[in-house]
């Protein structure tokens, strides 16, 4: 069940796979360094997709994030809408008629 805390328990995955958690955690911050796409709008695409996928624990810290890089409650909600179009979309385009 989803709370927030689960997330301390990713420590036992750094202690018992620390070589392979090591380099997650460098891919996850190399993946949202600034580049082309500045870290705001890279925050909004992880909200749009941690709400497409379901993931709460992404949904909170991706949210969090892109408020402290200045995303606004419109922002914010325009990318959950685009989230819905394109989880929408894909069971309207793979229908059968």
């Amino acid at each position: 069940m989803y709370n927030i805390s689960n997330l301390a328990k990713l420590k036992h995955l750094d202690e018992n796979a620390s070589g392979t958690m090591k380099a997650f955690w460098s891919f996850d911050k190399a993946a949202f360094a600034p580049g082309a796409i500045d870290v705001l709008n890279k925050q909004l695409i992880a909200v749009a997709v941690a709400l497409a996928t379901q993931c709460p624990y992404c949904i909170e810290l991706h949210t969090q994030s892109a408020s402290k890089e200045g995303a606004t409650d419109e922002m914010l909600a325009e990318t959950a809408v685009i989230a819905a179009a394109m989880r929408a979309g894909g069971a309207i385009t793979h229908a059968r008629g």
